[in-house]
C-alpha cells in the first residue's frame, strides 16, 4: 500500500488586490494542508503538480514561505516530488529557476525529462532526473510545461516511458495541463485522446494541475484544483477545489478530495434593482443587503453585484464612494462592487392612439417621455414638459439668457413647492 498527497497551483506570492493579508492566505493554505493531510496522515510522499509560485521571479518572503512548508515535510521524512507549471517554469534564456534552487537545496525533487524528452533516473548525487522509483512500490515520472505543443510532447514522452526499465506496481506521472470541457472559455485544453498514450504505456495515476477546480476522468486522471481560490469565481461550492489524499492498494486508486484546511471565505451577494427606486433607495438597499450578511462578510472576500434597470442615469451613483462605504460596513478583507445596471433613457408614461397628434402634442409627449425615464422627475413629467415647451419657444425667440435662467428657476421652484 502507498499513500500520498497530491496538490497543485499553490501560487505562493499571489499579489492581486495589493493586500498583504491576502498574499499570506496562500501560504497559510499550503502550510495547513501539508500539516493536516501529509504529516498528520503520515503519507509516503507529496506531489506538487506545478505552479508552486505565482511568478517566475519571486520576493525573498515568498521563497521563505516555500522553504517553511517544505522544511515541515523534510523534518517528517516525507519526500516532495514536483514539476514546474506555466507560472514558475524556467524563464526563457536562463539556466535555472526557483524550483531548481529548492531542488539543489534538497527541499524537493524536481522531475523533468532531458532535452531529448527522454527520461534519466533521478539520483541524489546529481539532484537531477526525470523519474524516481520509491520504496513504497511507486514510480513517479515528471514532465515540463509544454503549452500549445503538449499533444506532440505527450507522444514523445509516452515513447520514452515505454523505454524505461520494468516499473514497480504503480506508475504516477506529473503533468501541468488542463483537460477540455472542465471550464468555459479555456482555449488550448487537451482532449482525452491526447492523454490516452500515457495510459497505454502504463501510467496508473496522472497527477494534473493548471485548472483551478477539482475533476477526475476515467479513473486515472486526477486534478485537485488550486489550494486557495485565485478569484471570486473559484470560491463557489459548485467549483470545488482542494488537495487529494490518495491511497494505492490492491490495484485500486482511492483519491479523497480534502477541503477542510485554512481558506479565506468568499461571499458573493446579488442585489436586484428596478426603475422605481431613487438613487438614495438603491444605495440604502445595498447597505441593507451587506448589513444582513455581516456574519458571513466579516474578514471575507466579498463581491456585491448590483443588477437591473435604473430610473435615473447610472452615473449618478458614485460607485467608488459606495464601494468604500460598503467595504467599511461589511468589515471584509476585500470588497468588490460589480455595478452591472442599465439606465432608462426613454419611456412613455401612457399609451397614445386615435387621430394623429398635433405638433404641440408630440412635443409634450416627447418631453414627458424623457422626464418619465428619470425617477426624480416622473411624477412631475406633465407640468415640467409644458414648461420645457415654453422654454423652447423662448430660445427660438432669442430671449436673453438671464430670462431663460429665471424661467427655469421659477419652474423648478414651483414644482418643488407642490411636492
Amino acid at each position: 500500500m502507498a499513500r500520498f498527497l497530491h496538490l497543485s497551483d499553490v501560487h505562493l506570492g499571489f499579489d492581486r488586490y495589493e493586500n498583504a493579508e491576502r498574499t499570506k492566505d496562500f501560504f497559510f493554505a499550503f502550510q495547513d494542508a501539508l500539516q493536516k493531510y501529509a504529516i498528520a496522515e503520515s503519507v509516503d510522499f507529496v506531489l506538487i503538480a506545478g505552479d508552486l509560485f505565482e511568478h517566475r521571479q519571486i520576493l525573498p518572503a515568498t521563497l521563505n514561505q516555500a522553504q517553511i512548508g517544505l522544511e515541515l515535510l523534510q523534518r517528517a521524512n516525507i519526500p516532495v516530488l514536483a514539476i514546474e507549471g506555466n507560472h514558475d517554469n524556467l524563464p526563457y534564456g536562463t539556466k535555472t529557476s526557483w524550483l531548481r534552487y529548492l531542488a539543489e537545496n534538497e527541499l524537493l525533487i524536481l522531475l523533468e525529462p532531458n532535452g531529448e524528452q527522454a527520461y534519466d533516473r533521478w539520483t541524489p548525487e546529481t539532484r537531477c532526473g526525470g523519474y524516481i522509483d520509491l520504496p513504497c512500490d511507486v514510480r513517479v515520472i515528471g514532465s515540463r510545461w509544454y503549452g500549445a505543443s503538449a499533444p506532440k510532447a505527450i507522444a514523445q514522452l509516452a515513447e520514452s516511458i515505454q523505454q524505461l526499465p520494468t516499473p514497480p506496481t504503480y506508475q504516477i506521472m506529473l503533468f501541468h495541463h488542463g483537460l477540455e470541457g472542465q471550464i468555459a472559455r479555456y482555449s488550448g485544453a487537451l482532449k482525452y485522446e491526447d492523454l490516452q498514450p500515457l495510459k497505454d504505456v502504463g501510467v496508473d495515476y496522472l497527477a494534473l494541475g493548471h485548472i483551478h477546480k477539482q475533476y477526475t476522468a476515467e479513473g486515472w486522471i486526477f486534478n485537485p484544483g488550486s489550494t486557495e481560490a485565485n478569484s471570486i469565481a473559484e470560491g463557489q461550492d459548485q467549483n470545488p477545489r482542494g488537495v487529494y489524499l490518495v491511497t494505492l492498494e490492491d490495484g485500486e486508486i482511492n483519491a479523497e478530495l480534502k477541503r477542510d484546511y485554512y481558506q479565506r471565505p468568499i461571499v458573493r451577494l446579488k442585489l436586484k434593482v428596478n426603475k422605481q427606486q431613487t438613487q438614495e433607495k438603491v444605495e440604502e438597499a445595498a447597505v441593507e443587503k451587506v448589513s444582513k450578511e455581516i456574519d458571513k462578510t466579516r474578514g471575507a472576500i466579498v463581491e456585491l453585484r448590483i443588477e437591473g434597470q435604473l430610473g435615473f442615469n447610472r452615473l449618478d451613483i458614485n460607485v467608488r464612494q459606495l464601494r468604500q462605504k460598503l467595504h467599511q460596513k461589511s468589515q471584509a478583507l476585500i470588497f468588490l462592487l460589480k455595478y452591472d445596471v442599465t439606465g432608462t433613457e426613454y419611456e412613455s408614461p401612457f399609451p397614445k392612439g386615435g387621430e394623429p397628434p398635433k405638433r404641440e402634442e408630440i412635443e409634450q409627449q416627447v418631453f414627458e417621455d424623457l422626464l418619465s425615464a428619470n425617477t426624480n422627475y416622473q411624477h412631475q413629467a406633465e407640468p415640467l414638459a409644458k414648461g420645457l415647451r415654453v422654454l423652447k419657444q423662448q430660445v427660438l425667440d432669442s430671449e436673453h439668457p438671464s430670462v431663460l435662467y429665471r424661467f427655469v428657476a421659477e419652474l423648478l421652484t414651483e414644482q418643488d413647492s407642490k411636492n
